[in-house]
């Protein structure tokens, strides 16, 4: 495996989590901000028994990464950095991948008939987690993005949808 993709996977081993694609050494580099502990515990392992074996079952840790076709993937990188703060994977030395804080994740595959996406052409849709809803709408309103009015949903939090320029659906989450 040559240098440059071997340094290019452990980048990408390092800042999603993945350290099976290959073993963390010299090579690696740190991605780590000022709210991060140089050398972080790992993460507790879960296990849970298959029925017809008692064996225990390998978990994914989470999310590594989301990627997606775009028509102008620069641009639209750019308006996720800049109106989300969501910095995109380095492409180059020394450059730092955005680092998601740790929380509740929902996995949801839905019918394909769905209308909870809104356009039937679009076959995802991505929710963010905020901390403060109010500031995070009134920010994207300012910028010009058309954000529908927040709602409360009891003990499960609020929330909010919008779509990114190229129309993709985005819905916002403030945890109860």
């Amino acid at each position: 495996m040559s240098f440059q993709r071997r340094r290019l996977l452990q980048v990408l081993s390092y800042a999603f989590g993945s350290s099976f694609i290959l073993p963390r050494n010299g090579l690696a580099m740190p991605a780590q901000n000022a709210a991060q502990p140089a050398n972080p515990a790992p993460p507790a392992k879960e296990a849970a028994k298959h029925e017809w074996g008692g064996t225990e079952m390998e978990k994914v840790a989470g999310i590594g990464g989301l990627f997606f076709r775009a028509h102008d993937p620069k641009a639209l990188g750019q308006w996720y950095q800049q109106h989300l703060g969501i910095s995109l994977t380095p492409t180059s030395e020394g450059a730092t991948v955005w680092q998601q804080e740790a929380g509740p994740t929902s996995f949801t595959p839905f019918p394909e008939t769905t209308k909870y996406f809104g356009d039937p052409n679009k076959a995802w849709m991505i929710n963010f987690r905020v901390h403060d809803m109010d500031k995070m709408v009134a920010q994207l309103r300012a910028a010009g993005i058309e954000v529908k009015d927040p709602e409360t949903y009891g003990k499960i939090g609020r929330f909010t949808r919008l779509h990114d320029p190229e129309g993709n659906p985005i819905e916002l989450w403030q945890p109860a």
